[in-house]
């Protein structure tokens, strides 16, 4: 037994040493760094809370960032969630060759993210590209989707807004698991499509929601390959969102300390929106066995 043991950890060995060397060790690291003017290229001198207050106070930029990021995380997730619970809803109906759709739908997620994709995404929304030739054959004067303030975030918020797959694989799986019997008793009843969906579909599935909601906004405040491919932050930092804020503040001003101060205050953000979601979850989240909520 004891041997087993051993064997056991042994094969463990190498995922926890991955985990200290490249999750543990950086995110203690990046805290200590915070309080610190580290140029990268020489030694860290601490400075106390002087990041922080540079942010808060003298710091524009991070208030710009932070504001494009907030926003597009407000457009982009309930946009993302209704249309995967859409397609969901949709793939869910029991049709000839509706496996091939599924993966079909799902395709883009396992593209999406990468920079290959992005870089297409590039060449469809500019001056000349694909985007506008169409606009162009129905007597749309093409738009400057990339070179104006006002249309340059919403090439990212349709990327992110594609890459609904893994929050609709989900959605199909939740959809999948309600009750038949529930379905059949709202229509004895004489409820419509659109009242079995609102009063039995959702409240069923509002765990997976409050999942999905979850994941979709960490994903959303992380977003870093497509304003850095397609907008490189511009114009004007109309797109310049958090995550590349930080790596510029790193890796091209080699402002480490101040980059791992901003890493930490996205870090709070999104640990406090969870937060603020978790609370309210027991006002809207029902699960199975609960026969009543608290109010």
């Amino acid at each position: 037994m004891y041997e087993s043991k051993r064997l056991g950890y042994l094969f463990v060995l190498p995922f926890i040493l991955g985990i200290l060397a490249f999750n543990l060790f950086p995110f203690a690291a990046s805290f200590a760094l915070s309080f610190t003017d580290y140029p990268l290229i020489g030694s860290p001198t601490y400075i106390g809370f002087e990041n922080y207050e540079k942010m808060v106070f003298d710091d524009d930029l991070f208030w710009k960032s932070l504001t494009v990021t907030v926003s597009f995380a407000l457009i982009v997730v309930p946009a993302r969630l209704a249309v995967a619970l859409f397609i969901a809803q949709v793939l869910n109906f029991k049709l000839r060759g509706i496996n091939f759709f599924r993966a079909a739908y799902y395709l883009p997620t396992i593209l999406g993210g990468s920079i290959a994709i992005s870089v297409m995404w590039k060449f469809l929304f500019q001056q000349k590209g694909l985007v506008n030739i169409i606009l162009d054959t129905v007597g749309i004067d093409p738009i400057p989707w990339l070179a104006s303030e006002r249309y340059a975030v919403w090439t990212i918020v349709a990327l992110n807004t594609w890459q609904f797959g893994a929050a609709m694989v989900i959605f199909l799986a939740a959809l999948q698991g309600v009750p038949k019997s529930l379905y059949e008793a709202a229509e004895i009843d004489g409820a419509s499509f659109w009242q079995q969906f609102r009063n039995v579909t959702l409240p069923i599935i509002t765990p997976v929601i409050f999942f999905n909601m979850i994941m979709q906004i960490v994903n959303c405040f992380q977003e870093f390959n497509a304003p850095f491919m397609i907008t490189e932050g511009g114009p004007l930092y109309s797109t310049y969102f958090m995550a590349l804020y930080i790596y510029d503040e790193a890796f091209k001003y080699f402002n480490m300390g101040y980059a791992s101060a901003l890493s930490w205050v996205l870090f709070f953000l999104i640990v406090g929106i969870a937060g603020v979601l978790f609370w309210s979850s027991k006002y809207w989240v029902f699960y199975s066995g609960e026969k009543e909520r608290a109010r």
